[in-house]
């Protein structure tokens, strides 16, 4: 689906999105096409089931948006952290 498209079934809820056709330009994410996986009439409950899913599938793109934004935006970051050898 489109996000004009979630917007229009889904009003004035957080849903949790998984990325069908994205692509990077310029530090942002473009999704193009995406895949309802919940709706939620509040955060919390959108954020527990997003951690469960990216926890058991971390190579897949799950997103959590408000379908009140026109527009949706994702700003990529590159990951600075320590990491550990194990041993």
């Amino acid at each position: 689906m489109k996000w004009e498209q979630i917007r229009e079934h889904y009003p004035e809820q957080w849903v949790l999105v998984e990325a069908i056709s994205a692509y990077s330009k310029n530090s942002t994410r473009h999704i193009e096409e995406m895949a309802v996986i919940s709706n939620f009439p509040e955060s919390t409950s959108a954020w527990k089931e997003y951690k469960n899913l990216h926890l058991a599938n971390p190579s897949r793109e799950y997103y959590i948006f408000h379908t009140d934004h026109e527009t949706i935006e994702v700003k990529e970051q590159k990951f600075i952290g320590v990491r550990r050898r194990l041993q």
